[in-house]
């Protein structure tokens, strides 16, 4: 079996919950270093960046239409259009200027993709989401103006060793929502992230090994 098969097979086993959908981040590996785990049948695949992303995928999802396609990284305004035509998920939506581009592309496109609102979960100046107190606004201008399919949210939770705490604090606003899909949980604490109702991790160095 091959390596990287084999760290995606262990992965699973340690989930051992087939509801669990397993975002393998390929973000930066060609597609010669992920292509085992296409071949294996692996449908997700998270990337970070459009342009990476319509260079390596773009024709790969024509030949193979069951691949999803999640944007996990921060997306700028300009590539709105660009990410509505490529990703069948979208993690990161943050604000309404961004999620009214993205209404407008789906129009346009004629195409309904399913998106995770991105919370600022730890209130970090220097990092994107929305925050906690303009949750609920925004989200019901997305689903009820701009009529986005928002299935959950998504935070990155601070990297200081509380993220049991953050994890409960998304969990219960997913809650509050009545929202059915959770998007947290990488390589380092995906195990954590579950235990609070995850439904979609991220998981990229333990699947692919380290980035250069």
């Amino acid at each position: 079996m091959n390596p990287i098969v084999q760290k995606f097979e262990k992965i699973k086993s340690l989930i051992n919950n087939n509801n669990i959908k397993i975002v393998a981040v390929s973000k930066t590996f060609p597609y010669e270093h992920i292509k085992p785990l296409i071949e294996y049948g692996h449908v997700h695949f998270g990337e970070n960046k459009v342009q990476e992303a319509q260079s390596k995928w773009a024709d790969i999802k024509i030949k193979q239409p069951s691949i999803k396609l999640h944007m996990i990284g921060k997306l700028q305004s300009n590539k709105a259009k660009e990410a509505v035509n490529l990703f069948d998920y979208i993690h990161s939506v943050d604000n309404p200027k961004l999620a009214s581009l993205l209404a407008k592309y789906e129009n346009s496109l004629r195409k309904k993709i399913n998106y995770f609102i991105q919370v600022n979960i730890g209130n970090e100046t220097q990092k994107s989401g929305i925050a906690i107190k303009s949750l609920d606004e925004f989200y019901y201008y997305c689903t009820r103006e701009l009529k986005l399919n928002i299935i959950g949210l998504m935070a990155i939770p601070p990297n200081d060793e509380k993220q049991n705490f953050y994890f409960k604090n998304l969990m219960e606003l997913n809650k509050l929502l009545n929202l059915k899909e959770l998007s947290m949980g990488m390589s380092s604490d995906f195990q954590e992230a579950i235990k609070y109702e995850s439904t979609f991790v991220r998981i990229g160095s333990s699947i692919f090994g380290s980035r250069t």
